[in-house]
């Protein structure tokens, strides 16, 4: 008994795999723009909010909660810039030593460290997602405006999740041969 023949020659299963690669790839490219995008407006909303509450405060009627606010934009900020900032290489990266490398050894320590991040991040994603849930069930909220502090862990946690879907998609561009 033999194996039934594929009706696809293999360069169409390389183009069918390729096309898969790179739809992955564009799709966690553009959830990373959208989250870049939220966290835009938090730091345009806190830019904003600083400027206001200073001129206000030369009237001496200060924005009430404002330290609240700019904390809990500033942690969205941080949070949601991480996966873009990952997808473009924007990190600063001391690779001297590994750019002296064959193109080989190279792939096997970006797929290594890759694979170390996605570990990093999926255990920070689980514990801010677990924080998130004890938050809620405790109702822990910030002090002066009584904003609860959950949904901000649960974001932190979506944002670690998506920077391990980055990192995936970097071992794809190394497989692939287009990551450098």
């Amino acid at each position: 008994m033999g194996s039934i023949p594929s009706p696809f020659s293999p360069r169409q299963k390389n183009l069918r795999l390729e096309y898969f690669m790179q739809s992955l790839i564009n799709k966690v490219q553009g959830l990373s723009k959208l989250l870049n995008v939220l966290a835009g407006i938090a730091i345009t909303f806190m830019m904003f909010l600083t400027v206001t509450d200073v001129i206000l405060r030369s009237f001496r009627k200060p924005i009430i909660g404002t330290y609240e606010l700019v904390a809990f934009s500033g942690a969205i900020v941080i949070g949601f810039a991480v996966p873009i900032t990952t997808f473009l290489k924007g990190h600063v990266l001391v690779d001297f030593f590994v750019l002296k490398f064959p193109k080989g050894v190279r792939n096997i320590v970006h797929v290594v460290t890759r694979l170390m991040g996605i570990g990093l991040f999926s255990l920070l994603g689980w514990n801010m997602i677990k924080l998130g849930m004890d938050l809620y069930r405790t109702g822990e909220v910030s002090l002066t405006l009584q904003l609860p502090f959950y949904p901000v862990a649960y974001g932190l946690g979506l944002c670690c999740f998506v920077q391990c879907l980055v990192l995936i998609a970097h071992i794809l561009q190394v497989i692939g041969g287009t990551y450098e």
